[in-house]
């Protein structure tokens, strides 16, 4: 009989990395990496140089436009979903059968949004932390606390 197989996900919108339980069950391997081009440049860098201009139409003022977003905050969104494509695709190739989410709250929330539901129906547990920095060595220590169903 093949043993289940849990992805631990960890993310915060900029990097994520896929952990998987060795065979001695309390050490962790990383699986995969993941990190955004973006995630050390600043507004400015990810958006135009400088925001749009508006005439005042009752005389010769310029306004500058306010982006309608957060541009650091696309950029996040846009990388989790990345992630959370990448773990679509490993579900439809059925790489794993639980996955356990672990990523600040905003960062989790997006991950829950664009997960297709074959894959959510995968999710065995989530942790609201910022772990993307934890070495694995000491991942242990913060899973022990969740309540999963299997652990593989």
């Amino acid at each position: 009989m093949k043993s289940s197989t849990t992805w631990y996900v960890i993310t915060d919108g900029g990097r994520a990395r896929v952990v998987r339980r060795r065979d001695d069950r309390d050490a962790f391997e990383t699986h995969r990496e993941f990190v955004s081009a973006e995630i050390h440049g600043k507004t400015h860098d990810i958006g135009a140089e400088r925001p749009g201009r508006v005439h005042e139409s009752s005389g010769s003022a310029h306004h500058a436009i306010e982006p309608r977003h957060d541009l650091h905050q696309a950029e996040k969104r846009s990388f989790v979903a990345k992630v959370a494509a990448a773990l679509n695709e490993a579900a439809a190739r059925e790489e794993f059968d639980q996955l356990v989410l672990v990523a600040p709250a905003h960062a989790l929330e997006w991950l829950n949004e664009a997960l297709e539901a074959p894959t959510r129906l995968k999710v065995a547990a989530e942790l609201q932390k910022d772990l993307t920095k934890t070495p694995n060595s000491e991942l242990g220590k913060h899973f022990a606390q969740l309540n999963e169903a299997g652990r593989g």
